[in-house]
């Protein structure tokens, strides 16, 4: 995963991150994403961003002549970031009007989805951490607002508990592996995924 944050001037910015995943056992790239954003800065602690998204899956459907299927998203968040003692704490609240592309038919459903990420550096602490070792903690849990009966016939969608370390080289760059349990309600099941993450963080 990458992941980009470059501010213009003291209220606008652009949000950016990209994204490659695999398939169980690293069998093949299931997924990849690209999701851009504009955001507007209303203080240092608050901030509203508009966005677009768009993932392909490799579904590998026997029998079928298409194995790449398109998603495209619109997306309005709101994050507000604040400090917990040592720890840089931020909030997102984001809710997703989703495209869907499936053999045979397309659907449209909403999403709402609530994200925390808590960072704890780990050498002795500055007003502003600008280098060093850290640890991560985040969740993010997803749910069904709109025609989810085409999605899973339930509001809980899925839920995504990450645990990670890391290195600040400076105020512009991260470097992050970490480990992600992802709760995931199907149609017909639940299930639960392993997932290795390596991320790259820049701000500029």
């Amino acid at each position: 995963m990458f992941v980009n944050n470059t501010k213009f001037n003291s209220n606008w910015g652009l949000q950016f991150d990209a994204q490659i995943r695999s398939a169980d056992k690293w069998d093949h790239v299931r997924n990849t994403l690209v999701r851009p954003a504009l955001q507007y800065f209303i203080n240092d602690k608050n901030n509203v961003a508009l966005g677009y998204l768009w993932q392909t899956t490799d579904m590998r459907l026997s029998g079928s002549s298409k194995s790449i299927f398109n998603e495209h998203r619109i997306f309005e968040q709101y994050i507000y970031t604040h400090k917990l003692k040592s720890v840089f704490a931020s909030h997102r609240v984001r809710v997703e009007q989703r495209f869907i592309e499936r053999p045979n038919e397309e659907v449209f459903s909403q999403r709402f989805r609530y994200f925390f990420r808590l960072i704890q550096p780990l050498q002795k602490q500055q007003p502003t951490f600008t280098e060093g070792l850290f640890v991560a903690l985040q969740n993010e849990v997803f749910l069904n607002i709109q025609n989810k009966e085409k999605i899973n016939s339930s509001v809980f969608d899925q839920n995504r508990l990450y645990l990670a370390a890391g290195y600040r080289f400076s105020k512009k760059l991260d470097l992050e592996a970490g480990y992600m349990n992802q709760a995931q309600k199907n149609t017909s099941n639940h299930t639960n995924n392993s997932i290795i993450q390596l991320a790259i963080y820049t701000r500029f």
